[in-house]
């Protein structure tokens, strides 16, 4: 015989299972959160889509570490070029 304890929850703050036990306000018996305050957790809407790719700026990133690259090859060179 199982009774109707209202809806599960799980409690955004502390992870706590409970039931509402029907209650109008669904508050956590350890933190007291009122639950209606939670973060929509879920995109509303139909199915989620992946976000798209983000843009990197590859051009740039490789030619500073070229010109770095660049600069100790011409130093290791002049101090070859000194002994």
């Amino acid at each position: 015989m199982a009774r109707d304890l209202g809806t599960k929850y799980v409690c955004f703050k502390c992870g706590t299972k409970f039931y509402d036990l029907k209650k109008p306000v669904p508050a956590c018996p350890k933190c007291g959160a009122d639950q209606r305050e939670a973060p929509s957790g879920k995109p509303s809407g139909g199915r989620s889509r992946a976000a798209p790719p983000r843009e990197v700026e590859a051009e740039e990133a490789p030619a500073a570490d070229d010109e770095e690259a660049e600069t100790e090859e011409e130093d290791d060179a002049a101090e070859a070029d000194e002994d």
